[in-house]
């Protein structure tokens, strides 16, 4: 893969790589310019750190939606073994913005439903940008039962701005399937682990996010709304988009701190999209530490522990205002 263009903010990152890349490329260095290698190095590790740990929630969108971030397909490759893809929906057609299928993590296996983007053109129109019709959550969800009925477990990635929002789809019945996922999704009687890897945008994130295990990647995001959506309605552009962003509250650190998300599994120094195999390898642990937890609960406590799960999101105190008050 080549490198990945950087975005505005990691300028000063690339341009001292630039510096390094050149001093290391001498054929033979002075002692001088060991020196001044190594002091890059130095320095390009505190640039990252404090670069990366500064990100605010509009730049963190960017990193969410980088074209070099490692997409479902990626993490199949590097993590999966085994994956016996499963087509179709049994009532319209097979849609390409989810993919499904048998798979192995390590000696378990799982049942893996992915919304992938992908990374070029042709992908992106392959799979409809990760943007996935009404056949597609039927899909998933139909997969998600057999899994229950062969005792599998379930793993979730989740990447998509939202469900694709054209009439066809309303035609078929895009509301509807969400809510009916939804609604099945908390019935389904096996362990279900989500992982937001890039954008959670919306009911279409929703639409496979009912778990017993939610975990979202540091530098994604989950949101109700897309930051450039929120900005259309409140301040009528999306010119917007990065006060909508401040303002949604949907980083991994707001989520994991409202309760919303279970864990945040930890990116490669520079974010997730400059090291996948790291990348990858954290994504794993995390996986298998959440699998193997899950394993050990019996299933009529899993159920309730799920549903109790979502009802405490979004829980708020009401007071009534004393009529004698000022």
């Amino acid at each position: 893969m080549s490198a990945p263009i950087p975005l505005p903010f990691e300028r000063p990152i690339f341009d001292l790589e630039k510096q390094l890349e050149s001093l290391e490329a001498q054929p033979n260095p002075s002692s001088a310019t060991r020196e001044s290698t190594r002091k890059i190095r130095t320095e390009l590790l505190k640039l990252k750190r404090e670069i990366y740990d500064q990100l605010d929630p509009w730049q963190i969108v960017q990193v969410a939606r980088h074209d070099a971030r490692p997409k479902a397909l990626d993490f199949i490759e590097l993590i999966f073994d085994e994956f016996v893809e499963l087509h179709g929906d049994k009532a319209f057609g097979d849609d390409r913005a989810i993919l499904s299928g048998f798979a192995k993590i390590g000696d378990r296996k799982v049942m893996l439903i992915a919304q992938q983007k992908g990374r070029n053109l042709k992908e992106r129109l392959e799979h409809n940008y990760g943007m996935a019709h009404p056949e597609g959550y039927r899909k998933a969800l139909g997969k998600m039962q057999m899994a229950a009925k062969f005792n599998l477990p379930i793993v979730c990635l989740i990447d998509t701005c939202g469900a694709y929002p054209g009439i066809e789809a309303e035609e078929r019945g895009q509301a509807y399937q969400i809510a009916l996922n939804l609604r099945e999704m908390s019935r389904i009687d096996t362990p279900i682990v989500c992982v937001v890897i890039g954008e959670g945008g919306s009911g279409g994130a929703l639409g496979i996010g009912i778990g017993d295990h939610i975990a979202i990647l540091r530098f994604a995001y989950y949101s109700v709304i897309s930051p450039e959506g929120c900005a259309g309605i409140l301040w009528k552009h999306a010119k917007h988009a990065d006060k909508a962003a401040h303002a949604l509250k949907f980083t991994s650190s707001n989520l994991l701190q409202m309760g919303i998300v279970d864990e945040v599994v930890d990116e490669p120094l520079g974010g997730g999209h400059r090291n996948h195999r790291q990348m990858a390898t954290f994504l794993s642990a995390s996986l298998s530490n959440a699998l193997k937890t899950l394993g050990e609960i019996p299933k009529e406590d899993l159920l309730n522990r799920r549903y109790e799960k979502f009802r405490r999101i979004g829980v708020f105190e009401e007071s009534v205002m004393d009529d004698t008050a000022p």
